[in-house]
């Protein structure tokens, strides 16, 4: 990551961010769980990727039709995916379908480990500061990037100074760069940090932990009873809905360490629900929608 003083002043105008540039890196955030845009993502990841990434639109129309999503709903999701670049028309055999475009192969690829391997630190792991002075020239692109750290996990300190585990930083080098803030941004590894008070009560303060508990026990009342349904046709549905709910999730969550969080932190409970649902569900799942799409 490219470091330069943070008072540097810029002469260029107010920026927008290029869409097309942040979208092949800044995995969207907007689809709201449980909306058709979001549940077509979800199928668009955990099978239609498992088909070859190409779907017929019929077969899609039909895959979200079980999980209630009527016709016209999926048309106004697919044109929304085809407008993020998700999703580019393509017909094979004489059908007409969609097949996933590269960018969004790779988007999917890296939101894998973050779904499917809850990552949390343990004591003595590393740490990353992320400080920034940005100009009003580029205010867009600032708001773009609190916004983007926030969706991923990362914590205020103050208003130009964030904090996040080590192993984000990967993702936080792609959002900056893809924002173009290079230039007005410093990052610092460090360990031991040193606090007013105690880390348990530091992190209520940088993260919204109230929240996030809150997201943690909704999602496991919802879908506590899953481990009791039969692995029959309607799986797809219950584990597709539980999916959709939890992808965001390990997003937010940024997976601190013990000593930093509540004595009744519910966050390990829903962890271990969707590891569990995941084990049980996932392939045949993935079998029910490789049988609906390869009926003759």
């Amino acid at each position: 990551m490219t470091a330069q003083h943070p008072n540097h002043r810029s002469t260029r105008l107010e920026r927008t961010p290029d869409p097309q540039l942040a979208g092949a890196v800044l995995d969207d955030i907007d689809a709201r769980p449980g909306s058709a845009t979001s549940l077509a993502r979800t199928v668009l990841g955990a099978y239609v990727r498992d088909l070859g990434g190409w779907i017929a639109i019929a077969d899609f129309t039909e895959l979200l039709a079980l999980l209630d999503i009527p016709a016209p709903s999926t048309r106004t999701a697919i044109t929304r995916l085809k407008s993020k670049g998700v999703l580019h028309a393509e017909s094979r055999s004489g059908r007409a379908g969609y097949a996933l475009t590269e960018p969004a192969l790779a988007m999917f690829a890296r939101g894998d480990p973050r779904i499917f391997g809850f990552r949390q630190m343990a004591a003595g792991d590393a740490w990353r500061l992320l400080s920034f002075g940005i100009p009003e020239s580029e205010r867009a692109a600032r708001h773009q990037l609190r916004r983007r750290l926030t969706a991923i996990g990362c914590g205020t300190v103050s208003a130009g100074l964030w904090i996040y585990p080590e192993y984000l930083a990967a993702e936080v080098a792609a959002i900056v760069t893809a924002l173009e803030l290079d230039a007005y941004v410093t990052s610092f590894r460090a360990t031991d940090p040193v606090v007013p008070g105690s880390l348990r009560q530091a992190a209520a303060q940088w993260w919204d932990l109230d929240n996030l508990a809150a997201r943690h026990r909704t999602f496991y009342q919802r879908h506590r009873d899953i481990l009791n349904e039969p692995t029959e046709r309607n799986t797809f549905a219950r584990f597709t809905l539980m999916l959709d709910e939890w992808r965001t999730l390990p997003y937010i969550d940024p997976g601190l360490p013990n000593e930093m969080l509540p004595a009744d932190w519910p966050g390990p409970a829903s962890v271990h629900l969707f590891a569990e649902a995941r084990q049980r569900y996932l392939e045949p799942s993935r079998h029910r929608v490789r049988t609906l799409v390869e009926k003759p």
